[in-house]
């Protein structure tokens, strides 16, 4: 899928108006902030780059963390040897983040300046011109994106990483600790409430979040505060009294009208604009990704009334289900099941009722299955509603790739208050896994009318939506502590679909859940604690060695070492 990613910082910038899909104010598309130096691009254009640059890096980094807890598809046998994760396939992520220093890999050429290089940039003219909700947008953003840093990398650099135009730059800088950079992004976030909250006389001309709402940018950053108290919870006393008493203003996402997400578009051509993960499948050689069995399992045995949103299925026969196993198609429907599949209990190579994805670790070849294999939905990639006709793809189904990266939502909210009540109390969190429940489905169903040829009779009722609820709720009570956790886990997996980095987390911080399939090899090696650095960082600074591997764990994460946490591998 990165590959997309390479054309989209650049170009999308160059109609960043037609991202959003609500009212934004005319850009002058003559000028492209990423084909002008830093010091001359304008206060506007920096934030517009800031803002789309920020929704690329989220997806990038959500599908790494989707890939490892099972809402995205892992290729790769041997965890030390994942080739979307290997240090060379970071550097896009980490340019992003950083400084575009791989602007040269783009079809069109043109600089991409990357997130913290652009907020330097935009610093001086905004303090000068007052220009504080500027500021506040990239304080959040810069908060958000140096906490996902240390997350999957661990310490990186940052007091040393970006210097202001008037600074002599340090080529070779050092990593902060993964701590300092936690409390550094709380510094961010409370000087960004105190500027959303100051009058202006100037107010940006695009933003592609909230569109103007200042007062759901500071629920935003008082979310994202929550996030990081329940992140470091392990390593930080003060942890779960912080979070509560963020709880307790009640200022913070809360519901779905405030979610923060990235809207996409439907212009496909000079600039592709839609969804990266639809402009990658719905194409005219067919669908380019896997989606995960373990988690079309699990919606498809439980009735999740989701599963018609997240997949679309091209086909209702799979080989080795309804019809004979295909050596072409699906080589693995022709294997004996692995033996620590059969120990487990676990589904292998394929499933039922067309649902057609790879298992944790599948590492073969391409087959010719792109009008076969199951692909992304409606939500919340803006693709086809499963109406089971099960008619292959055509490029511009569905809702034509105007679906949404999410980024922090009121469903998952109620999940990290359900594992906060888990703590002290377990029966305590259902009543919020119910509330994320519903709001997640809720959410979620609104996908359907994007698609305009579905035929949404096939939708679930609400007698659907009450029975899954109520099977959740007896599941939940029924359980031991440690199943109510498992409970809590797969809801709050299931909710961030679109987006892994909470889940990737989550895993890390609790353990949870215990029923992932594993991966295929049956040795994987240690679970991933953290990423590699990527390549351009240790081979161009002289300040930082290699990791030794990546079971290293970032700062917050004091579980027990692998292999024996977390359970599954």
């Amino acid at each position: 899928m990165k590959r997309i990613f390479k054309k989209f910082s650049s170009l999308l910038l160059l109609t960043a108006a037609l991202l959003s899909s609500c009212e934004t104010t005319e850009l002058d598309l003559t000028q492209n902030p990423n084909q002008l130096g830093l010091d001359q691009s304008s206060p506007d254009l920096l934030l517009n780059s800031i803002q789309i640059d920020f929704a690329t890096f989220v997806e990038l980094m959500g599908q790494n963390g989707a890939d490892l807890v099972r809402i995205g598809y892992l290729n790769g046998r041997n965890y030390q040897n994942i080739a979307n994760l290997s240090p060379a396939e970071l550097n896009l992520e980490w340019n992003i983040a950083y400084q575009g220093d791989n602007a040269e890999s783009l079809d069109t050429g043109l600089e991409v300046n990357g997130i913290l290089a652009d907020i330097r940039a935009m610093e001086p003219a905004a303090v000068e011109n007052e220009l504080f909700r500027h500021t506040a947008i990239a304080q959040f953003i810069e908060a958000y994106t140096i906490v996902t840093l240390v997350d999957f990398f661990g310490d990186v650099p940052y007091s040393e990483a970006i210097q202001a135009a008037s600074e002599t730059p340090i080529l070779n800088p050092n990593v902060d600790s993964g701590a300092s950079i936690y409390d550094a992004a709380l510094g961010l976030l409370d000087s960004a409430i105190a500027n959303f909250e100051r009058d202006v006389a100037t107010e940006p001309a695009n933003d592609f979040y909230y569109n103007g709402n200042w007062g759901n940018w500071v629920k935003a950053v008082n979310t994202l505060k929550m996030k990081i108290y329940l992140q470091r919870r392990l390593v930080d006393a003060n942890a779960i009294a912080d979070f509560n008493a963020v709880v307790a203003t009640g200022d913070f996402i809360d519901e779905t009208s405030e979610d923060l997400q990235f809207q996409w578009g439907t212009n496909s051509i000079l600039p592709d604009a839609r969804h990266p993960r639809y402009a990658d499948n719905y194409t005219p050689s067919g669908g380019a990704d896997y989606l995960p069995n373990w988690l079309m399992n699990l919606m498809s045995t439980t009735e999740d009334p989701r599963i018609r949103y997240y997949f679309y299925r091209q086909t209702n026969a799979v080989p080795g289900e309804e019809i004979p196993p295909n050596e072409e198609t699906l080589a693995c429907s022709l294997e004996p099941v692995p033996q620590h599949y059969t120990d487990g209990g676990f589904t292998f190579c394929t499933l039922p009722n067309g649902y057609w994805g790879r298992d944790h670790g599948q590492n073969a070849g391409i087959p010719p299955d792109g009008f076969f294999v199951t692909i992304y939905g409606v939500y919340p990639v803006g693709g086809l509603f499963d109406d089971s006709t099960f008619d292959g793809l055509s490029v511009g189904d569905g809702a034509g790739g105007a679906g949404v990266t999410p980024i922090l939502l009121a469903s998952w909210v109620d999940f990290m208050q359900a594992e906060v009540a888990m703590l002290t109390n377990p029966s305590s969190a259902e009543p919020f896994i119910l509330a994320g429940l519903a709001k997640s489905v809720a959410k979620v169903q609104s996908f359907g009318s994007r698609d305009s040829s579905a035929n949404l009779a096939l939708a679930p009722t609400d007698g659907d939506i009450t029975n899954h609820s109520n099977d959740v709720s007896t599941a939940f009570t029924a359980a031991d502590d440690n199943g109510k956790w498992n409970v809590l886990a797969e809801q709050y997996l299931i909710a961030l679909f679109g987006n892994g980095i909470d889940g990737y987390n989550f895993y890390r911080r609790t353990g949870f859940p215990t029923t992932f399939q594993p991966n295929l090899e049956p040795e994987p090696g240690a679970f991933i604690r953290s990423l590699n650095y990527p390549a351009d960082f240790v081979n161009n600074n002289s300040s930082v060695d290699p990791k030794p591997d990546q079971t290293v764990q970032v700062f917050w994460d004091t579980n027990p070492g692998s292999p024996t946490f977390p359970v599954a591998n």
